[in-house]
């Protein structure tokens, strides 16, 4: 039993020139299979089994490792600080997606001017709209820190709420220009790959980080992971555009598009609009108990 058991450790966790010679050759096949349309050849089952095996290796590999890494990374006090610090990493995020939001806003700003397109001016009226938040965020942050006054940060938490129910228009006219006009982003070659990946990212970390700082009771922190998750939805709902003209083989039924993006631009909007009057409502009301308790 102990030989069986040590073979199928050595078999997971091999030495690192097996996992090597695994990936390369899990790729090679995978390439050969598909690169000559021999799916249905016995080299196809043969290059599943491989590179299953070669993820299966590489995760047992480079998971430890990127432990490692992360061990070494947090002897940095920076580091460490940026990690542990809640309140210190949400306000190094608030300024660098402040930053981000700018960019995106002149981007777009100048796209609407030069090409005249109300769809990028309508998604830089969007971005101006998290950068203002964002920005009240980063000024309150500098003034006050997070969790220190609690009546300050509900009265920036319930801005925030107002701006979000407000900046629906926005994205209401985004998606009612992607419906009329057919526009959208469009992303040459595999950059589109990337940017899937990426939307999915931030939006599942800005599900969890919605989630995740609740325990922390510092409205201004929990109003920044609401920005962030507004900002994520938009980014799906963009990448949804992209995907759908990218991908479109003209077989889909007449309406499909417009029924996809009407379905999804709904939704998107509908959970922002929620989002921001949840956040009014809970705002208000706390401002209100701590007011009655002060008197």
């Amino acid at each position: 039993m102990e030989k069986v058991k040590s073979f199928f450790v050595k078999m997971v966790f091999p030495p690192m020139w097996v996992m090597v010679i695994s990936i390369a050759a899990g790729a090679g096949l995978l390439i050969y299979t598909f690169g000559f349309g021999e799916e249905d050849s016995p080299v196809a089952y043969v290059s599943y089994v491989v590179s299953a095996y070669a993820l299966v290796v590489a995760c047992t590999t480079i998971v430890p490792a990127i432990r490692k890494i992360k061990a070494m990374f947090l002897k940095n006090p920076l580091i460490y600080r940026y990690l542990k610090d809640i309140p210190f990493k949400t306000s190094v995020s608030l300024h660098l997606s402040l930053g981000i939001n700018l960019l995106y806003a002149c981007v777009h700003g100048f796209s609407g001017i030069y090409y005249s397109s109300a769809w990028s001016g309508s998604l830089a009226a969007y971005y101006i709209c998290l950068s203002v938040m964002r920005f009240f965020l980063v000024r309150y942050a500098h003034q006050h820190g997070f969790g220190r006054k609690k009546q300050g940060e509900w009265r920036r938490y319930r801005l925030c709420g107002i701006i979000l129910t407000f900046m629906t228009l926005a994205m209401a006219g985004v998606v009612i220009l992607v419906l009329n006009n057919n526009e959208g982003f469009e992303y040459a070659g595999m950059l589109i790959y990337v940017m899937a990946m990426y939307t999915f990212y931030i939006t599942i970390m800005a599900v969890i980080n919605v989630i995740r700082y609740k325990k922390y009771r510092s409205p201004a922190i929990s109003a920044a992971r609401s920005i962030n998750l507004a900002a994520a939805l938009v980014s799906m709902l963009s990448l949804e555009t992209a995907m759908l003209s990218q991908f479109d083989t003209r077989e889909n039924p007449e309406y499909f598009r417009q029924i996809m993006v009407g379905a999804s631009g709904a939704c998107v909007c509908g959970l922002v609009v929620g989002m921001g009057i949840y956040m009014i409502v809970r705002s208000s009301k706390q401002i209100k108990n701590n007011r009655f308790r002060e008197n």
